[in-house]
């Protein structure tokens, strides 16, 4: 498990998981409610993910500039900033277009009638 994180797991999931997940999927949400491109948040989430980076080297003496552990930060950055934009883009779609959709799942929605 030495892939994911350094220096422990509990650092990983209190730094990455709760704090910047936390913090992902709020911008998420905040990028669907402004219907914001999801191109944008992927940029966005790179940014969170270089400060949560920082946060591993500050507090927990991780390394600062190594691509592997920004790449794991970053991938899960994106994954639940792309959960709470979905989400949030779901919810938007069939409620304000309720008319012509109807939710198919927490992530998807689908014409209504079919």
């Amino acid at each position: 498990m030495g892939y994911l994180w350094q220096g422990g797991p509990l650092p990983f999931l209190f730094i990455t998981v709760l704090l910047g997940g936390g913090a992902a999927m709020a911008s998420g949400r905040a990028m669907a409610r402004a219907w914001r491109p999801f191109w944008r948040l992927i940029a966005y989430m790179l940014l969170l993910a270089a400060a949560v980076r920082f946060f591993h080297f500050s507090l927990f003496g991780g390394t600062l500039l190594s691509a592997h552990y920004f790449a794991v930060d970053a991938a899960v950055l994106i994954l639940a900033a792309s959960a709470g934009f979905r989400v949030t883009r779901v919810r938007q779609m069939v409620t304000q277009y309720r008319w012509l959709y109807e939710r198919s799942g927490p992530f998807s929605w689908r014409p209504r009638g079919h």
